[in-house]
This record gives structure tokens, C-alpha cells and sequence, in this order.
């Protein structure tokens, strides 16, 4: 079932991907902040269907547009040694090698440190420059 919120008319496009970051202070008597905040925080989110209706905001340039929005997977780092189905504590690996074709993955927003997720599918090895062993995986919180 998709996600309603508000997203500024510049970027409200179906197809269009963006990370929720949190609310903003600026929001805080905003009478439909409830509705940008039904998010949760570091997730990926995909626009699914643009709506008519628009709502001015004194933080976006322009209004913000009426969107449903489908939550994108959790793609990340575990270790080798997890299999799929297996309820795993993921803590972030803390690579600060940016130049990695991993280091989304290993440092993805989407993971709270210390929190049981359960392995919904391993996509592939990783290889690691720093030598950990770990798999790419799709992980959910449910």
C-alpha cells in the first residue's frame, strides 16, 4: 500500500527517488507536517503517482505536491557468514574509503545501528578492499 506525504513541486515526478532526512525545524507549526513526516527517517523512497492538489510551504521554493510514495528496499553490508531468513543486529561497517564502489552500501542511512533486521535475499559477495567478507543483501525491519 503506498505512502501519502508532500514532496516541492520541482521535484514531484513519477520514477523520481529521494531520502527521507528527518523534519526540519522550520516545520514544527506547520499544520500539515504530519503528513512530511509519516516517513521514517534515512529510508529511500520512490514517487509512484503525482496528485492534483498542492499546498503552499515556506521551505520548499514554490508548493509542495500531494505524492504516494513506495519505500525502496534496505540494500546493505553484512557479514559472509548470515544466510537469508536469518534475524541479524546490523551495525554500520564504518568504512571511510569513499572512493569504494561499496561505500553506499556499507555506509547506508536507511541501517539504525544496533537493530534486528531479518535477511530477505543475498544478492551477491562483496569484494572489500579493507578485507571484510560480506554479502550484499535486501534487508527489512518488519
Amino acid at each position: 500500500m503506498p505512502l501519502i506525504t508532500l514532496i516541492g513541486e520541482c521535484l514531484a515526478k513519477e520514477g523520481k527517488r529521494f531520502i527521507y532526512f528527518g523534519p526540519n525545524n522550520e516545520c514544527r507549526n506547520c499544520k500539515l507536517k504530519t503528513v512530511c513526516f509519516n516517513l521514517k527517517l534515512g529510508r529511500e523512497y520512490e514517487i509512484i503517482k503525482v496528485r492534483d492538489k498542492q499546498h503552499s510551504c515556506s521551505l520548499h521554493y514554490g508548493n509542495v505536491v500531494v505524492v504516494e510514495v513506495r519505500e525502496m528496499p534496505i540494500i546493505a553490508a553484512v557479514d559472509q557468514k548470515y544466510s537469508e531468513g536469518a534475524r541479524v543486529r546490523v551495525n554500520k561497517i564504518g568504512c571511510r574509503n569513499i572512493g569504494c564502489g561499496n561505500y553506499e552500501i556499507c555506509n547506508t542511512l536507511a541501517i539504525q545501528n544496533e537493530k534486528m533486521y531479518t535477511i530477505k535475499k543475498v544478492y551477491e559477495k562483496m569484494k572489500c578492499p579493507a578485507g571484510h567478507r560480506l554479502n550484499k543483501v535486501e534487508l527489512s525491519d518488519q
